[in-house]
C-alpha cells in the first residue's frame, strides 16, 4: 500500500481554513456589536468612545463560552491530524 506523501501547502492552505472557521464567528459578533452602538452612537449623538467596549467584550465571552467546545473541537481533530500524519510530512 503506498502512502500518499502530503505537502506543506496542503497542511498550510488546512490550517488557515480552521483558523478562518474558528475565528470568524467571534470575529463577525464583534463587528455586528459594533456597527449597531456605532448606529446607535450617531442616532442618538452620545460619542463616548468607551461604550463600544463592554458590550463588544460581554458578546464575545459570551459567544466564546457558547462556540469555545466547537472551536476547540476543530483545533484539536486538526492537530490529531498533524501528530497522526506527521510521518507522511516528512520527506
Amino acid at each position: 500500500m503506498k502512502v500518499r506523501k502530503l505537502s506543506v501547502s496542503d497542511v498550510f492552505q488546512q490550517a488557515i481554513w480552521i483558523i478562518l472557521l474558528s475565528s470568524m464567528p467571534v470575529l463577525l459578533v464583534a463587528m455586528v456589536i459594533g456597527l449597531l452602538i456605532g448606529i446607535l452612537q450617531t442616532a442618538t449623538s452620545i460619542q463616548e468612545q468607551t461604550l463600544v467596549f463592554i458590550p463588544k467584550i460581554l458578546a464575545v465571552f459570551l459567544l466564546l463560552f457558547l462556540l469555545g467546545p466547537w472551536m476547540f473541537g476543530h483545533v484539536s481533530e486538526f492537530a490529531r491530524y498533524l501528530f497522526g500524519n506527521m510521518a507522511n510530512l516528512v520527506p
